[in-house]
């Protein structure tokens, strides 16, 4: 495998600040903005550095690496543990049910509640993989490889977990929701609210919004229309999502309407399925894998083949140099399929 998932460092800004800038916007968790992708960097150097292994609100930035030509094409995100430095808002999406006697008749009124339900869980997010690459399986490795980091050091993350996906826009890169509901409320449009919140954070937004219960029917259709879907170019992750054990259960983005999935942290198929192993030598063929090696700021993923014996495992050549292993290094690894 030519590509290899690596802890970020300060000299991976440059390519951070040119992939944020493809994003296309209402995509919080790259800004293209180098002041807070720096602090964003200067984070997660933090918490790689970081030995105690207890829950806390660190955020670890990974980064896809080209092993032959040094060039990255992609980065992806883990958060500890959301909502510790300011309250972690979401919408949840209920059903207010209410019958009269003199018209015979129940009605029922969708609702959108202001909630922090998902305080304390971790997240994963900032995937973001270069357009260049979206057809060679990597995104599969970005996504995968950030359970296999969470496995290794399962103490420093919570029981729960989510995933936020960006809600959708329209063509001139405005949001239906935040027209129908929030920009109601802020003399901004979308893309002014979207740079300000990618940079200092929606707690604005929830700062000034009406605490009451919205009702849906007093938005506009379209606005109705995009509640919980994610935006186009996202759902193929909310498809890996699914296929790893996250569900939607009902809660959206305060900015955008996208949907926030939410799983058990320890049912995610990537940290059930994986297998603990010693490396043992060089082989070619076996079954097509996600490998991992290391800890922390060590910790590194690719794709690969391994051949399974009764003393450990074996990987071809270049996975094993990608991975920097040698004879008796513990790994981990689980089937690609």
């Amino acid at each position: 495998m030519t590509h290899v998932i690596r802890a970020a460092t300060e000299r991976d800004l440059p390519h951070l600040y040119e992939m944020a800038k493809l994003t296309g916007g209402g995509f919080t968790n790259l800004p293209p903005d180098r002041r807070a992708l720096r602090a964003k960097l200067e984070r997660s150097d933090a918490a790689f550095l970081h030995k105690d292994a207890q829950p806390q609100d660190e955020l670890f930035v990974l980064i896809l690496e080209n092993v032959k030509t040094g060039e990255v094409r992609g980065t992806c995100q883990i958060f500890t543990s959301v909502g510790q430095r300011h309250p972690f808002y979401s919408y949840r999406l209920g059903t207010l049910t209410q019958h009269s006697r003199e018209l015979d008749r129940t009605f029922r009124a969708e609702m959108l509640t202001l909630a922090t339900d998902l305080e304390g869980a971790s997240e994963v997010g900032g995937l973001f993989l270069h357009p260049g690459e979206r057809a060679s399986g990597l995104g599969l490795l970005l996504a995968r490889s950030r359970y296999l980091f969470i496995r290794a050091h399962r103490a420093r993350f919570a029981d729960r977990i989510l995933a936020e996906l960006r809600g959708v826009m329209d063509e001139a890169g405005g949001s239906p929701f935040w027209d129908g509901l929030a920009g109601r409320f802020f003399a901004m449009s979308f893309q002014e609210a979207d740079s300000f919140n990618a940079v200092n954070g929606h707690q604005f937004i929830a700062d000034l919004m009406p605490k009451h219960p919205i009702y849906t029917a007093m938005l506009t259709e379209h606005a109705r229309s995009v509640i919980g879907m994610p935006h186009p170019s996202g759902r193929a992750a909310m498809r890996m999502l699914e296929n790893e054990g996250f569900a939607f259960e009902n809660y959206v983005d305060i900015f955008d309407g996208g949907p926030t999935m939410i799983a058990r942290t320890d049912q995610l198929r990537s940290i059930q399925d994986a297998k603990d192993a010693r490396f043992v030598g060089v082989a070619e063929g076996g079954t097509e894998s996600l490998i991992a090696a290391g800890e922390l700021a060590d910790f590194r993923c690719t794709l690969g083949c391994v051949q399974e014996s009764e003393n450990g495992v074996m990987l071809p050549e270049a996975c094993a140099q990608a991975l920097r292993v040698a004879a008796g290094d513990r790994l981990t690894h689980v089937a690609r399929v």
